[in-house]
């Protein structure tokens, strides 16, 4: 543990000195924050007219929806399937920092004598790891906290804020969130690890962001319900993604490979 407390504290270090790194961590959610919480503002204002809510048709089969008036609805849909971006959060920000992490490293010629130490590859990543996700993490969950206080002050009823602290959306922030952030860091560590480039490894590692715009696209067009289930069944797929990709993150880091072919 001492060693991975090490990496973890030197991490975190460079981090600091990085403004590219600290500008991702800031912007990108402040940036996803923003977007749904000016979505609830603008339709507090604008009553939905009969066309917007045929649009919506889809998305109102959802039964979290049921029973709503239109301008609970529209806030309510409209909000929620925004909230997906709180997931793709926890991709973003990460991914950049594990990338610069270990090709920034080698960059700056500092990786070679952190190899050459006795700390295993394993614990090694485990540290790069802990530090790359728990940002991650923790920036996610103070935008969805930040989120609530505006839509407690913007939802039109109370119905429409009991939406936006469903049991779904606590299974996706506590529980779906943390293992996509775990399994963007893994990706990103496979990928900086076989490339010289960190800007083609943050570029690479931000691919994991795709599979998470077909949820939101699926979300939006009204071919997938968001629900408990959902996020159940995703948050158990996504572990056992961790699991095979953290067992590849190992095996394809091999250090003295990694240091003949870097030099």
């Amino acid at each position: 543990m001492d060693h991975i407390r090490t990496i973890i504290g030197k991490e975190w270090a460079d981090m600091r000195r990085n403004k590219l790194v600290l500008y991702v961590i800031l912007l990108v959610p402040l940036v996803m924050t923003a977007i749904p919480v000016a979505m609830l503002a603008v339709m507090r204002q604008i009553p939905p007219n009969q066309s917007d809510l045929q649009e919506m048709g889809p998305m109102l089969r959802n039964p979290i929806f049921a029973g709503m008036t239109p301008s609970e609805a529209l806030q309510s849909v409209m909000a929620s399937n925004l909230l997906v971006l709180f997931l793709m959060m926890p991709l973003m920000v990460p991914v950049t920092i594990a990338a610069y992490s270990i090709v920034g490293e080698k960059i700056t010629r500092s990786l070679e004598p952190l190899l050459a130490t006795p700390i295993s590859t394993t614990e090694l990543l485990l540290g790069k790891g802990i530090a790359a996700a728990l940002p991650g993490i923790i920036v996610t969950w103070l935008a969805y906290g930040v989120f609530l206080i505006f839509a407690r002050l913007f939802a039109v009823t109370d119905r429409v804020f009991s939406v936006f602290v469903d049991p779904m959306w606590l299974i996706a922030m506590f529980v779906l969130a943390p293992l996509l952030t775990i399994l963007a860091v893994n990706f990103a560590i496979i990928i900086s690890s076989r490339t010289s480039d960190p800007r083609a490894a943050e570029q690479l590692g931000a691919l994991i962001v795709l599979p998470l715009m077909i949820l939101f696209i699926g979300a939006i067009a009204g071919f997938i319900a968001l629900s408990s289930l959902t996020f159940w069944l995703t948050s158990a797929i996504v572990l056992l993604l961790n699991v095979v990709v953290a067992f590849l993150a190992v095996r394809l880091f091999q250090r003295e490979t990694i240091l003949t072919r870097w030099k």
